[in-house]
């Protein structure tokens, strides 16, 4: 669920003629390149991480897949798109600014869908004894979850824009097919034999609604709007980089 959206500093205000005297007598510092800690919301997802693969309803496949993309991740920030700049330059800034109403509320509908309505379908299906739909319903929430763990990695350690981009491309893909797994289960159940018709609906109704919103999220925004912006961001800056170090050369 990344929406390119970081916060910025702000500074103290000059007049002109303070500001060229401190301009002209305090020597110049690149920002440093600091590793921020992860935000509370970024640590949430970790309780969620250590619930639901210690309930063993999350296949060993997807134990697996969350471990292979974080050592990929940082095999590819270190080899393929490395942070711009010297290790003392700033980090990249966010593909969309920092406030942008429209996109904070499309993230916030993404977070009701994927994650407070599955939770809540989990825990329902507990007291209900459903373990066929908590079975279902849990890997998608569990990938989810390391999903929005990595992107606070990605924020706070300052990877590169592409890297940013490749933790919502690489786990909205993968979570496309436990989507549809859930699906298939739901709609193979026959009405009362796991809970009430009303469970039931709201569980094909919550499927249907993640399938839609992530398979949109996926080839209507990540892929055609999010990540040309990324890469545009990162070549753009590195030629731009690369042009002011040949002129001070």
């Amino acid at each position: 669920m990344s929406s390119g959206v970081d916060t910025t500093g702000g500074g103290d205000i000059r007049l002109p003629k303070e500001d060229d005297d401190h301009l002209a007598h305090t020597p110049r510092h690149s920002p440093r390149r600091r590793r921020r800690f992860l935000s509370f919301r970024h640590l949430n997802p970790l309780a969620v991480l250590a619930v639901l693969a210690a309930s063993g309803m999350v296949p060993a496949t997807d134990l697996t897949f969350v471990l292979f993309s974080f050592v990929y991740l940082l095999l590819l920030s270190a080899t393929a798109f490395p942070p711009l700049g010297p290790p003392g330059a700033a980090a990249d800034p966010p593909v969309f600014g920092a406030r942008n109403r429209l996109l904070a509320a499309y993230v916030s509908v993404g977070a009701v869908v994927g994650i407070l309505l599955p939770v809540a379908y989990i825990l329902d299906g507990v007291l209900a004894g459903d373990k066929e739909g908590i079975r279902a319903a849990a890997p998608h929430l569990f990938l989810l979850a390391a999903q929005v763990f990595l992107e606070g990695v990605t924020f706070s350690w300052r990877f590169s824009l592409p890297m940013r981009a490749f933790v919502p491309i690489f786990y909205n893909t993968k979570r496309l097919f436990t989507i549809v797994d859930w699906l298939a289960s739901e709609f193979g159940k026959a009405e009362g034999e796991h809970g009430a018709a009303r469970r039931l609906l709201a569980g094909r109704a919550l499927a249907v609604a993640n399938l839609a919103f992530w398979a949109f999220n996926l080839f209507g925004f990540l892929l055609p709007v999010y990540l040309p912006r990324a890469l545009k961001g990162y070549y753009c800056g590195n030629s731009s980089n690369n042009n002011n170090t040949k002129v001070k050369d």
